[in-house]
């Protein structure tokens, strides 16, 4: 409950239903598209598998991995 406090004070939109409550609608297109994500990172080895044990050089990785995903998409979309 502290955190969805929380989360309503930034003015973020909690999309996680609690346990038991319907489905919402449209929440399987959220879901696609984090998974979808999650699966485009593991194709890169360095993040399959953490090697790093410094937490700045994983999100490092993080970041290239999630610009290289972003670039590969606006390429394919140009071409």
């Amino acid at each position: 409950m502290a955190v969805r406090r929380q989360l309503r004070h930034r003015r973020i939109l909690s999309v996680i239903s609690r346990k038991g409550a319907p489905n919402i609608k449209g929440m399987g297109k959220l879901r696609y598209v984090v998974e979808q994500t999650f699966a485009l990172l593991q194709q890169f080895k360095r993040l399959a598998i953490r090697w790093e044990r410094r937490l700045e050089l994983h999100d490092a990785f993080v970041s290239l991995g999630c610009s290289l995903i972003c670039w590969r998409r606006l390429k394919k979309a140009g071409s």
